[in-house]
């Protein structure tokens, strides 16, 4: 048996842009993905703690050490630049991997800067 769990997470990163006419993804600055251990294309569930909103999406590296974070193509619609979010990456892991995972919580400055890992 599988079991879903939460390998990462950068909380409270703070959205700088949106673009809609995109065709999807959430662009994240390099240096929390490596933080975070997130891949580029990986499965990401955003939350937004301004309205609520809860999305699912893939990432896209961007520029290292800019603070980007920017929510693309229809899920700009979810989210306005200033917005704080929580990126959330799961993994499906045994119960015995599981057992043994230590989530990895990122938290990040008003500039998407990382404070503590």
């Amino acid at each position: 048996m599988f079991k879903i769990m939460c390998r990462s997470k950068i909380h409270r990163a703070r959205v700088t842009k949106t673009q809609l006419n995109y065709e999807g993804s959430i662009t994240i600055d390099e240096d929390l993905m490596q933080a975070a251990e997130i891949l580029p294309g990986e499965k990401l569930e955003i939350y937004n703690l301004n309205n609520g909103a809860r999305f699912s999406t893939y990432a896209i590296s961007g520029e290292k050490g800019s603070g980007i974070i920017c929510i693309n193509g229809a899920a700009a619609r979810l989210a306005q630049v200033g917005d704080e979010i929580i990126i959330v990456s799961y993994v499906l892991a045994t119960e015995e991997e599981a057992k043994k995972m230590k989530m990895r919580i990122i938290r990040v400055d008003k500039n998407n800067k990382i404070c503590s890992q």
